[in-house]
């Protein structure tokens, strides 16, 4: 089975970027979507209904931010949308799909904002969804958990980390938080795999930082220790293009 995601950063302008065609080509078993930037209304029936899966989607109530969406081969037992906390919920960032052998989490996690000004929301989405996904891998549910999280963990995990300290995505306590998410039980899959720096998944648009790859590696696949066995392989595909962020993947067998 191979999961993709990719946070697309706005799934409209995606279409004439060659979206559909890396989908069929790629042929994921689940693609999850984040910073869709859309209603489901406001895509054309493509989106909605591609062929060979099937979509679903989560927006924001505030038009054109955040949203995310799952295409999936495999039609799932459930699909639910957000957190429990309307406080979060509203800016549509979670998909949790129950595919029986394991459940999985598509999440935007927010940003902290210009001036770090976001940092305590942001802080407060980690704990409720930790509270959440806690529950669940305490029942010894199998758990994969995927998304732009927007922290780099460590230095390796972005370009110029000294130049950073201060910046979210590589505060303190949000690098904290991801340890701390981590000696809970959930595996981080590129680095089961992957230990050397150098690898990113996330490029700043306007100081055209993609060309000389400084980049941030802020997007994951977690699972939980009871899929590790069925863990064969855990990716970036950096030469995808079309957003500022690239697809990552896994591959399992279930």
């Amino acid at each position: 089975m191979k999961i993709l995601s990719w946070n697309v950063n706005g799934i409209r302008a995606m279409e004439k970027k060659g979206f559909f065609e890396w989908l069929q080509k790629e042929s994921p078993d689940i693609l999850c979507l984040q910073e869709t930037k859309a209603h489901p209304e406001q895509l054309t029936e493509k989106f909605i209904k591609q062929e060979g899966y099937h979509s679903y989607w989560s927006a924001a109530e505030k038009k054109g931010y955040s949203g995310v969406a799952i295409y999936t081969k495999i039609k799932p037992a459930a699909v639910t949308e957000g957190l429990g906390t309307k406080e979060f919920d509203n800016e549509g960032r979670t998909l949790i799909a129950d595919y029986g052998d394991f459940i999985l989490f598509n999440i935007y996690y927010p940003n902290g904002g210009q001036g770090n000004k976001r940092v305590p929301f942001k802080m407060k989405f980690y704990d409720s969804f930790l509270a959440k996904i806690e529950k669940l891998r305490k029942q010894g549910k199998k758990i994969i958990i995927t998304g732009d999280v927007n922290t780099a963990h460590t230095e390796i995990d972005l370009a110029r980390p000294k130049e950073n300290v201060k910046n979210t995505g590589f505060l303190p306590e949000e690098r904290e938080w991801v340890g701390k998410f981590i000696k809970c039980g959930y595996i981080d899959t590129f680095r089961h795999f992957t230990k050397e720096g150098g690898h990113y998944t996330w490029w700043d648009y306007y100081t055209g930082a993609r060309s000389r790859d400084v980049g941030w590696r802020i997007d994951y696949f977690f699972v939980t220790e009871n899929l590790l066995p069925k863990l064969k392989k855990a990716f970036i595909l950096k030469d995808v293009m079309g957003s500022d962020h690239c697809p990552i993947g896994i591959e399992l067998k279930i």
